[in-house]
């Protein structure tokens, strides 16, 4: 991440496409990070008013995100994307896709496939994400 922000700073400036495989880069970073619950990993993605709401409708602050990262009782084996496309409008990133989750829960198998958006919004030079949506698929 950090050599794509000094690219960015030698060009002058970072273009929309780069700015888009930032965000790409930085979903993937939290899927890994949430994969082996390291929630400070995540902690530095996330504006401190964030708005989270879950693939069962439950509404988190940054703070609760955090924690449910962080909680034994849900383990994911694996977190991968299905395909990500990430749209930039100035200082405003959207990024959309579908995730597939495979873990345990109460030492029960889940797996679960979701359509989400999350908004990003870009400020001293650093991508914070400030809205996450996801919707099961069934």
């Amino acid at each position: 991440m950090l050599a794509l922000g000094a690219a960015a700073l030698v060009r002058g400036g970072s273009k929309p496409a780069d700015d888009e495989t930032q965000l790409i880069q930085l979903e993937r970073a939290w899927n890994q990070a949430e994969a082996v619950a390291d929630s400070s990993a995540i902690t530095s993605l996330f504006e401190e008013t964030l708005v989270y709401v879950d693939y069962d409708g439950s509404l988190m602050n940054k703070a609760d995100y955090l924690r449910s990262v962080s909680n034994p009782a849900a383990k994911p084996d694996h977190l991968y994307d299905e395909g990500m496309k990430a749209y930039v409008y100035g200082t405003t990133g959207i990024v959309s896709g579908i995730y597939r989750e495979t873990g345990t829960t109460k030492g029960k198998a889940y797996t679960r496939r979701a359509r989400f958006t999350d908004t990003w919004v870009k400020r001293d030079g650093k991508w914070k994400c400030v809205a996450s949506q996801s919707t099961m698929i069934q």
